[in-house]
């Protein structure tokens, strides 16, 4: 299978992140960022929705040069999330805030800055340089403090059935697919024990580890816990994450041979820290990805 190398700029929890904020000097993002094949958007584009800062989030994005840019929601990007959308309206919301959040993130405005927001499931991308890029998408995260794109800890979102974990029952529509299907897998929030940790523990999902245990991509990223900002090689042949803490070396690309089958980059992109401060850079990561012209393996 021939491959071609391809550069993701990875980030998460940007938050309201504003190019413009001149309190806000100092931050990667805000300095000339190199150019990227895809960018990769794990969710939290803002506090707590709100169109305007839907919009804020969309000319963040529009200022990187990368001609692909897929972006996911999570938990605090409210009204694009229907069904909490609904049961949650307080004074002065409409249902129909839902639509207009989506059309922020799928109108004219995310068009022009190459945004596409993404559903749950599996997508597919035939990219500029030849590649095809192969991508599972996921907002959700496990229930905490009533927020949006939440599933119960007993329930499974990720595996069918027969793959899902002892006391937990699958409500998966959209599993991650088995090995060889996706490259990359995007979620809000972390797999457990794997840069999950926060005051309240190991907040990752067990059932999500499970499942990219079962797909092994190239590369898993995700955000949502701040303190677990970083990055680790996972082995799968050894069960345990061979090299903890990587180095980003941000503006430089993160480089690594990956055996597809044998490791997983795992990368928690989350800009903002524990105490919502935006100090954290984005990842860089390059990618070999098959051709496009390619069967898949």
């Amino acid at each position: 299978m021939s491959t071609v190398p391809t550069r993701f700029l990875i980030l998460s929890d940007t938050h309201n992140f504003d190019i413009n904020d001149s309190n806000i000097s100092e931050h990667p993002i805000k300095n000339s960022l190199p150019a990227a094949d895809v960018v990769l958007h794990c969710g939290d584009l803002t506090h707590c929705g709100g169109t305007s800062s839907y919009k804020k989030a969309i000319k963040l994005l529009a200022s990187i040069d990368a001609k692909l840019k897929l972006v996911i929601a999570g938990n605090h990007d409210l009204e694009l999330d229907q069904s909490f959308w609904k049961t949650h309206l307080d004074e002065g919301d409409e249902p129909e805030d839902h639509d207009e959040a989506l059309e922020v993130m799928r109108g004219e405005l995310a068009q022009q800055a190459g945004v596409v927001y993404l559903d749950e499931g599996t997508h597919s991308f035939t990219l500029d340089n030849g590649a095809r890029l192969s991508i599972y998408a996921s907002p959700y995260t496990p229930a905490f403090n009533d927020w949006a794109f939440a599933y119960e800890h007993d329930q499974d979102r990720f595996n069918k059935p027969q793959d899902t974990l002892h006391g937990t029952v699958s409500i998966a529509e959209k599993p991650i697919p088995d090995f060889g299907e996706v490259d990359v897998v995007m979620t809000h929030g972390p797999p457990k024990n794997i840069l999950d940790h926060c005051p309240q523990g190991h907040a990752g999902c067990p059932n999500l580890f499970q499942a990219i245990n079962r797909a092994r991509p190239l590369l898993h990223c995700f955000g949502h816990i701040h303190e677990g900002s970083g990055a680790t090689l996972m082995d799968w042949i050894s069960s345990t994450a061979c090299v903890q803490n990587l180095h980003n070396g941000f503006p430089e690309p993160f480089r690594q041979d990956f055996v597809r089958g044998d490791t997983t980059l795992m990368v928690n992109a989350a800009i903002n820290d524990g105490a919502n401060v935006p100090v954290n850079a984005p990842w860089l990561v390059n990618l070999m990805l098959p051709r496009s012209d390619d069967s898949r393996i």
